[in-house]
């Protein structure tokens, strides 16, 4: 406990009153004590406990006049001293204690014996909510002599137990201070860090936006350029009603030159039969006929000049007059080949030239009587696949035979010429029509 009497706190002085008087238990009436009615060694736990400093600092500075410049110890001690008697700053500091603990008060009014007041401060003392029970209780007409002391031994160890356990909850404010600094440095780190992770997730949505927007743009692109394409074929089709017809009946042509072709691979077995059994026919006749003398037998004739083998083979003519194809026709077919024929782009498309070349296994090239283009497919396409190419500047019957024994003969055949117009080949020993011929 504080003693008042060292405290010289700049408080106006007050009229001294009379001691206090302990009235006996069978004298106590039924009004509440006021603040200066308490004994002096009650005071004190009861300004301490029940008045923050700061209300009674307010208090103090109100009853004055002004701002109580002391510090709190003082404050305190000069507190107790001015309500030891009526007086200004008594009277404002039990209208506070009334005004704050008024559902306390009200609460120990109902308790009319002493007995139901040391019940309840009992059960007050060991809770939270001390400081309300405490004025209740020394302010009740029902508080003895008695109850009196054992309240204030109970205050008193309180104080000491709050003391030692706020020195306790102050190294534990530090504590949880020093953990709450960590805790928070941590906490700034994690936020950088989802900050960061924000930053690099928006970024990525923004980037997988954008591939969006080209994607759909590219897929309107491609559906407007389908959509124009189909519009395009559409006019074709509406402008030019028989473009359809034209490419079925082409397709049929082309099946129908695929089945003539077979035809007439069929047509030269035939012939090739009939051939055989009309040599073995006059073969049979000579022999039985007599032999005439010596001097009765015509003189052998020169043997013929070789032609290259055709038998079981398709032979290609490309280019050539109208006139002459029946001629090579009769020509190839009677040594056994089947005869192809491609006009060189006048009538015949070029672009069907490649698979009538993949279909031969010789050609014949008319260079007087087709296209450069026809002319430069038909030479890269023997050089590439290592055909026999016979290159013909005047198409005719002889020309073609020439050519058929010089692609016979033993000696290397010359190099093919180019097309009329670049101006024919001179004649050779290998060559005496002076004809181009590719290997």
């Amino acid at each position: 406990m504080c003693d008042p009497k060292t405290v010289t706190a700049p408080l106006p002085d007050a009229p001294v009153a009379p001691p206090e008087l302990t009235l006996p238990n069978h004298v106590l009436g039924s009004r509440r004590r006021r603040l200066w009615e308490l004994p002096s060694q009650a005071l004190c736990p009861v300004i301490g406990a029940c008045l923050p400093l700061a209300v009674l600092r307010k208090r103090v500075g109100k009853a004055l006049g002004g701002e109580a410049l002391v510090q709190d110890y003082e404050l305190h001690c000069g507190a107790i001293h001015e309500c030891k008697q009526r007086g200004r700053i008594a009277e404002l500091l039990n209208r506070e204690l009334d005004q704050r603990y008024a559902i306390a008060v009200r609460q120990a009014a109902r308790l009319k014996t002493t007995v139901q007041l040391r019940d309840a401060w009992r059960q007050a003392s060991a809770g939270a909510e001390v400081a309300g029970a405490l004025w209740a209780t020394l302010s009740h007409p029902r508080c003895d002599a008695l109850l009196q002391d054992e309240v204030l031994q109970d205050i008193h160890m309180i104080q000491h137990q709050v003391g030692s356990s706020h020195r306790a909850d102050l190294q534990r404010i530090q504590a949880l201070t020093h953990e709450n600094g960590v805790l928070g440095a941590e906490l700034g780190r994690a936020q950088q860090r989802s900050t960061q992770l924000i930053a690099e997730r928006d970024r990525r949505i923004d980037e997988l936006l954008a591939q969006q927007l080209r994607a759909r743009a590219e897929l309107v692109l491609r559906d407007s350029r389908i959509a124009a394409l189909q519009s395009e074929l559409d006019t074709l089709h509406a402008t030019q009603p028989a473009l359809r017809q034209a490419l079925l009946r082409e397709r049929q042509l082309l099946d129908g030159q695929a089945r003539i072709q077979q035809l007439e691979q069929d047509l030269q077995r035939v012939r090739r039969a009939l051939r055989q059994a009309e040599q073995g026919q006059v073969a049979t006749a000579r022999a039985i006929e007599t032999p005439l003398p010596d001097e009765e037998r015509p003189a052998p004739s020169l043997p013929a000049a070789p032609l290259v083998a055709l038998e079981h083979q398709a032979v290609l003519c490309v280019g050539g007059r109208a006139a002459t194809v029946p001629v090579y026709r009769r020509l190839v077919e009677a040594r056994g080949a089947r005869f192809l024929h491609h006009d060189g782009g006048e009538e015949h498309a070029v672009t069907q030239l490649d698979a009538t070349l993949a279909a031969a296994d010789l050609v014949i090239c008319q260079t007087g009587c087709i296209s450069h283009d026809a002319y430069w497919r038909v030479k890269e396409h023997c050089k590439r696949h290592g055909k026999r190419c016979v290159f013909v500047d005047q198409p005719s019957r002889s020309g073609l035979v020439r050519a058929l024994t010089a692609l016979a003969g033993p000696d290397e055949p010359a190099r093919p010429a180019p097309p009329a117009a670049l101006g024919p080949v001179a004649p050779t020993a290998a060559n005496p029509a002076g004809l181009d011929l590719a290997p």
